[in-house]
C-alpha cells in the first residue's frame, strides 16, 4: 500500500490523514476480492525499512494497526473472514502484540484470508526459513542433501496458503521493494499510478482482469499451455 504520504501532501494535510484513508481502502479491496472471488489478499502494512520513518510518523502508525486490529476483528469475523499477520512481532510493543494474537484467534475459522504484512521483508522471510531449516538440520530432522525449493517454501511466512497468482504495487512505482521476494517469482505484477488513498475495487478489478488476460507459461511454452488446456 504506496503513496498515502504523497496523497496527503497534495491535499495539505499530515501524512497520519493519508494512512487514516488507506485503513479504508481495505475495506474495498475486500469487498472487491469477495466479489471476484480471491480467496486469499495480501497487504504490505508496514516494511521492515519503514521503521527509519520519522518517530512521530511511525508512532502515528502502530496506533493505527492496533486501533485497525481491534475495531475490524469483529467485522473479518462476521464476514467469514480470517486475519493473519506475517513478519516479525518481537519489535512491536506488548500491546500490539496481544491485539495481533487476538484478532488471529478471534477470526481463525473465517474462510477467507486477510494477510497483513507488518514489520516484514521478503529477505527476513527467506532467511527466518533458512534458521529454521538449519535448526532443523543441526538437530538431525532433515538431511542436508534433502534440502531444496520445496523443502525451503514449508518453512516460510504463507507456506499454509496458496501461490501467490498476482502482485499489486500502487504509487506509480516500478519495484516490488522487498514483498514476497520467495513468493512472487511465478507472479504476475501489475502497476498501478493510483495511491493507495485512492487505490478503490475499480482498480483491484482492472489488476484483475488484466490478470486474467495473461497467458502463464511457468516456464513450458505458450503452444504447450494451450495443448494441455486443449486435452484437459
Amino acid at each position: 500500500m504506496d503513496g498515502n504520504n504523497r496523497w496527503a501532501k497534495q491535499r495539505g494535510l499530515a501524512g497520519v490523514a493519508g494512512h487514516k484513508v488507506g485503513v479504508e481502502r481495505i475495506r474495498d479491496a475486500m469487498t472487491a476480492c469477495e466479489e471476484i472471488g480471491v480467496e486469499v489478499l495480501t497487504v504490505f502494512a508496514f516494511s521492515s525499512e519503514n521503521w527509519k520513518r520519522p518517530p512521530l510518523e511511525v508512532e502515528a502508525l502502530m496506533s493505527l494497526f492496533q486501533l485497525y486490529l481491534k475495531n475490524e476483528a469483529k467485522a473479518l469475523k462476521k464476514k467469514g473472514v480470517r486475519l493473519r499477520v506475517i513478519g516479525n512481532r518481537t519489535r512491536f510493543s506488548k500491546g500490539i502484540q496481544n491485539a495481533i494474537e487476538a484478532a488471529e484467534e478471534l477470526t481463525k475459522d473465517g474462510k477467507m484470508t486477510l494477510v497483513i504484512a507488518a514489520d516484514y521483508g521478503g529477505r527476513w522471510d527467506i532467511a527466518e526459513a533458512a534458521k529454521k531449516v538449519a535448526q532443523e538440520v543441526k538437530e538431525g530432522r532433515i538431511n542436508a542433501a534433502d534440502v531444496d525449493e520445496d523443502l525451503l517454501d514449508k518453512y516460510t511466512s504463507m507456506a499454509d496458503l496458496p501461490p501467490l497468482d498476482l502482485l499489486i504495487r500502487t504509487g506509480g512505482e516500478v519495484r516490488i521493494s522487498n514483498f514476497l521476494l520467495w513468493q512472487s517469482a511465478y507472479a504476475e505484477f501489475f502497476f498501478s499510478d493510483k495511491l493507495w488513498p485512492d487505490f478503490d475495487s475499480d482498480e483491484l478489478k482492472r489488476a484483475a482482469t488484466a490478470f486474467y488476460e495473461r497467458q502463464r507459461r511457468f516456464g513450458m511454452t505458450g503452444d504447450q499451455i494451450e495443448a494441455g488446456a486443449t486435452h484437459a
